[in-house]
């Protein structure tokens, strides 16, 4: 008995078969690549084309089946895990109207700023957890405001894994989490914001019907199954955006429990059942898979847009001496704790929640030419991606997420050595790398959702800790002058974005 998992990511589709009974996986696939585009017509616009999603997810449907020989009719459940905050809006036949307006796109944030000043910010922050900020509900404003004869065509508005799970069904449908993520969940009523759907204009109908995590989204249908060589009526058991999807493929569900990420973004989500906020919504509080009215389950989440995209960046722009990322970390190896002097402020994919929404660029403070080499770029980098975890994760202890252990999968920037070293050293945290990712983790959920596992611990049969990192007491002074001095030159620029806008 087999379980798909499929992980809609904006640099590329993965697919994974798992099997129910050992938690093992069997193979998995992904595509394009290469990183799938990002379109950007304008500064802080960020877009991609929701059909080149379904394309790769079919691509690697294919690889996968291909590659692993297993019978289509083993397959017993679908579970969709996917990039978090965009927006996709049909029309009645449900073809998209226009380009994804995805997380990481900035236009939307003055219409949220201005929506949690005209609502209120007391009335926001108790209700919705958070303000408008640059989320799905303000972004359909800014379609609404400036392309009015298609906002009139649009039938429904759908989150990513809502489109995605709608191409393998014909169904429209969203979870409560979903609607939380794009700030338009009541948590008061546990229901649709009407303050947020009134404030800004939309009509109801707008929203699909909503459905839990955990639950029956549609099944498989005869032309989806054609296109993906599969049997058609496969149910699809679940779906969940990409971090607290994440939380859940390392069994972070309980108070306390802290799971991390680190590609494209890089993302810390800690499960609270308490419900807080932070006043200037810098961290973000959504619904995790398993809340309930019943038993408060809430991911705190903090997100940094500049982090393994970073990295991409340089591997691309380096040239042949850092041709790939095995070899940019034995580069990054060579070079001390420090960077001698070169400092990275790794912010140059969009407006950054953490920083109040401004867009601050990526900055490379205090470079030498005399004395940096290609080995001080990386490691300045990693470090300050490190950095801009621990800055982030200072405003989470203010909100009562105090980790002792940090669980993440062994995959993207978490397999750099100085990367994953730097951030228990500056945290003081343990760091666990566990063999699982978000596929997997959707694939997992997918069986409970179909009622295959009675309870989590059946779900996790076969996730295992791969490496433990613990922080390096010698080592803990010195990162944190390293720190300092990185924090200061991320105050000084912060305020010279200020004086500018003065």
């Amino acid at each position: 008995m087999l379980l798909l998992g499929y992980d809609i990511g904006s640099s590329s589709v993965k697919a994974s078969l798992m099997d129910a009974e050992s938690g093992n996986l069997v193979g998995s696939a992904y595509h394009p690549k290469n990183e799938m585009p990002i379109v950007s017509v304008a500064a802080g616009f960020a877009e991609q084309d929701p059909e080149a999603w379904f394309k790769s997810l079919t691509e690697a449907t294919l690889e996968l089946m291909n590659k692993t020989a297993v019978k289509p009719d083993s397959i017993k459940a679908i579970g969709i895990s996917y990039q978090m905050h965009g927006l996709v809006v049909v029309d009645k036949n449900l073809r998209w109207l226009r380009p994804s307006i995805i997380w990481c796109d900035s236009r939307a944030v003055p219409i949220g700023d201005k929506a949690f000043h005209e609502i209120g910010s007391g009335r926001c922050l108790s209700t919705l957890l958070n303000s408008p900020g640059n989320f799905t509900a303000s972004k359909l404003k800014w379609v609404k405001d400036h392309e009015p004869a298609l906002y009139e065509k649009i039938y429904k508005i759908m989150l990513p894994g809502d489109f995605i799970a709608m191409k393998l069904s014909g169904e429209v449908l969203t979870t409560p989490s979903g609607l939380s993520e794009g700030i338009m969940w009541d948590f008061n009523r546990n229901s649709i914001s009407d303050m947020v759907i009134e404030h800004f204009g939309f009509h109801r109908d707008l929203i699909p019907t909503i459905t839990p995590n955990f639950s029956y989204q549609g099944i498989l249908s005869a032309e989806a199954a054609s296109l993906l060589g599969l049997e058609k009526g496969i149910p699809i058991t679940y779906r969940a955006g990409d971090q607290p999807n994440n939380a859940f493929s390392l069994n972070v569900l309980n108070p306390g429990e802290v799971a991390a990420t680190a590609g494209t973004s890089g993302v810390v989500y800690g499960v609270s059942d308490v419900v807080s906020y932070d006043p200037e919504s810098r961290v973000n509080t959504f619904a995790h898979v398993n809340h309930t009215p019943e038993a408060n389950r809430l991911g705190v989440l903090l997100c940094v847009n500049g982090t393994g995209i970073l990295n991409s960046w340089l591997r691309k722009h380096l040239g042949e001496a850092a041709a790939g990322y095995v070899r940019m970390n034995e580069l990054a190896d060579m070079v001390a704790v420090g960077s001698d002097g070169l400092v990275v402020l790794p912010f140059g994919n969009g407006a950054e929640r953490m920083l109040s929404n401004k867009d601050l660029g990526c900055t490379f403070d205090g470079l030498d030419f005399n004395r940096h080499s290609t080995g001080h770029l990386i490691r300045a980098a990693h470090e300050g991606i490190a950095f801009s975890f621990k800055y982030g994760m200072e405003i989470m202890n203010q909100m009562g997420i105090t980790p002792q252990v940090i669980r993440a999968g062994d995959s993207n920037m978490f397999m750099s050595p100085i990367f994953r070293q730097t951030l228990a050293n500056i945290s003081g945290n343990k760091i666990e790398l566990y063999n699982t990712d978000g596929s997997q983790g959707a694939a997992r959920a997918a069986g409970l959702g179909a009622g295959i596992y009675r309870c989590t611990d059946e779900a996790f049969n076969g996730l295992k800790v791969v490496l433990a990192v613990e922080p390096q007491l010698h080592e803990h002074d010195l990162v944190r002058e390293v720190y300092q001095k990185w924090k200061k030159a991320l105050i000084r620029k912060m305020k010279g974005i200020e004086n500018q806008c003065d």
